[in-house]
């Protein structure tokens, strides 16, 4: 597969994820400056990475919550929360795995990433 084929594949997917309106304001964000990044996250974390069939994408999005949890980035921590939820996630599995955020990475990462995901839940009418 070319690397134009890789986006366009990658903006799919993401486009699928997080909604059209998300995606292209992430991806005008940064204007002509941010179009290689943009390009990178297209082609390979979705048209490649995300694409890859050996873990079902919720599994992935689990995954993603608990890597932006504990890494404390919690702008990229809210876009995987709903892109969790749009890939099947329930609030309770989303749950047990803050849980286990607070018993290897800490309270107070805990307390933030709850915050957090107590909003999106909000949002989407989960809690």
């Amino acid at each position: 597969m070319d690397e134009k084929d890789l986006h366009d594949r990658g903006l799919k997917l993401r486009t699928e994820m997080f909604g059209r309106e998300a995606v292209e304001k992430r991806m005008s964000a940064f204007g002509e400056f941010g179009k290689p990044l943009q390009h990178i996250i297209n082609a390979y974390a979705y048209g490649d990475v995300w694409s890859r069939s050996a873990l079902p994408p919720a599994t992935k999005s689990l995954a993603m919550v608990a890597m932006m949890a504990a890494s404390g980035h919690p702008n990229e921590l809210r876009v995987h929360l709903k892109g969790a939820l749009k890939n099947g996630c329930s609030a309770e599995q989303i749950q047990e795995v803050l849980l286990l955020l607070a018993m290897y990475c800490g309270i107070p990462s805990a307390n933030e990433a709850h915050t957090i995901a107590a909003e999106v839940l909000r949002e989407h009418g989960k809690l």
